[in-house]
């Protein structure tokens, strides 16, 4: 794979040519990078993508600026909205949230400025979430006539915790990054001008990681196994081990490993 090989001209999300192993994606939709109909078919397009590609690369997800990472769903376009259009958008929601849970590499969010409902859950389904000390976190749906996506809600239960989880959702008041990082929905809190820097550098390292365990072991994380029967853990057990056993990467590491 070619550096510059994932480089497309998308009018709203802009990604970077791949140094390292590591893809930046960046949302770019002035004002506030709201989550418009077009930007929600454009990311999930280029995360799919990238998925099924030959040797995927990392991802950094990031916003353009520093006022906003995510304003959420574009309220522009919803004020003319019937249900069935709004429906056909959540589905499209769901379909990008999805398409950060599945994505089998290390996939980091740098938050920027301001991350708001939909930019929250998104940021959610990536491995890591850096903030930059700015970044403030808001569910507002609640004011605004609005709902998360159930399968956010789950997430912010699954991450916050049900008490946390609350207080986002049913208050609708932002809360800071240091906040956000005491209840768990950001990994680290770092300088503005660090922030990319320190996203990409993590990207990187993960990135050198054997793809076939990262990616199983993603799997893993994501699935609630605690209900599987027996014989389907071991069913993935085994498949899994298969798998990494015979990859090239894996077999690398074990053969380098000093212990």
């Amino acid at each position: 794979m070619t550096a510059g090989s994932h480089n497309t001209a998308l009018s709203l999300v802009h990604a970077s040519d791949e140094v390292d192993g590591v893809v930046v994606l960046t949302l770019s939709h002035p004002p506030a990078n709201a989550l418009s109909k077009a930007l929600v078919s454009e990311l999930t397009a280029k995360l799919v993508t990238l998925a099924t590609g030959p040797n995927a690369p990392a991802v950094v997800l990031t916003g353009a600026g520093e006022r906003f990472f995510c304003a959420g769903g574009d309220m522009k376009e919803a004020v003319d909205f019937d249900a069935n259009v709004m429906v056909e958008r959540r589905a499209g929601f769901h379909a990008l949230l999805c398409a950060l849970e599945n994505y089998p590499r290390p996939l980091m969010c740098a938050v920027n400025g301001w991350c708001v409902g939909g930019g929250i859950e998104m940021a959610l389904f990536t491995d890591v979430v850096y903030a930059a000390v700015g970044a403030r976190f808001v569910f507002p749906e609640i004011k605004h006539g609005m709902l998360p996506a159930v399968k956010g809600i789950s997430r912010v239960r699954s991450v916050a915790g049900d008490r946390a989880a609350r207080r986002l959702l049913l208050d609708g008041e932002p809360v800071d990054a240091t906040t956000a990082e005491a209840i768990g929905i950001v990994d680290q809190v770092v300088e503005q001008n660090e922030l990319l820097a320190t996203a990409v550098a993590d990207a990187r390292s993960a990135a050198a990681k054997p793809p076939a365990v990262f990616a199983a072991l993603k799997r893993a994380l994501h699935s609630d196994t605690t209900g599987w029967p027996d014989e389907e853990q071991l069913r993935v057990t085994l498949a899994d081990a298969r798998t990494v056993f015979n990859d090239p990467a894996a077999r690398a590491a074990r053969e380098g490993y000093n212990g």
